[in-house]
């Protein structure tokens, strides 16, 4: 493995490199499991009819223990109405997500086609990359060495020319 910070070669994995000192993680353990966009879809959709639900009782129970009744206080429609509201806001986001749902299949074969964004995958990405050449090592040049003095304080010329 190389470092990704100074790109010294022959790098164990999940230890610091020996060169300058970054972590070097186990990227192929980092991987997660992939969520597909269906599953994040369902999981969206289920919520939402729950909301939905929810919230088209809740306004109808207001509206039936309150509805025409003369000591009834403002803040009770009010609340009523932003529940009502908040289940026609539900059904329309219902509704985008049946489309989107729709979308995808389409979406997915146009990025298998020949120029189409198609997924990246990193095994595949790793046997194309050669292994290392520990022969063709190219030592630090004398710059990286003559960098250190950059933190140095040296002394300030003066600016004033002399006449």
């Amino acid at each position: 493995m190389y470092c990704p910070n100074c790109g010294g070669a022959d790098q164990n994995v999940d230890s610091f490199c020996r060169t300058c000192g970054n972590f070097l993680p186990d990227f192929d353990a980092l991987q997660k499991k992939k969520t597909t966009p269906q599953q994040h879809l369902t999981a969206n959709t289920v919520l939402t009819v729950m909301t939905a639900a929810v919230s088209a009782t809740l306004a109808i129970m207001l509206y039936a223990t309150f509805l025409g009744k003369d000591d009834t206080p403002f803040l009770i429609y009010i609340t009523a109405g932003f529940l009502t509201a908040m289940f026609f806001w539900q059904v329309q986001v219902i509704w985008r997500s049946v489309l989107l749902r729709k979308a995808l299949p389409e979406r997915r074969d146009a990025a298998k086609e020949p120029g189409g964004m198609g997924e990246f995958r990193a095994p595949e990405a790793n046997k194309l990359l050669s292994e290392a050449d520990a022969d063709a090592f190219i030592p630090p040049s004398v710059t990286d060495e003559t960098t250190r003095r950059l933190a140095e304080k040296l002394p300030r010329r003066s600016t004033k020319t002399k006449n």
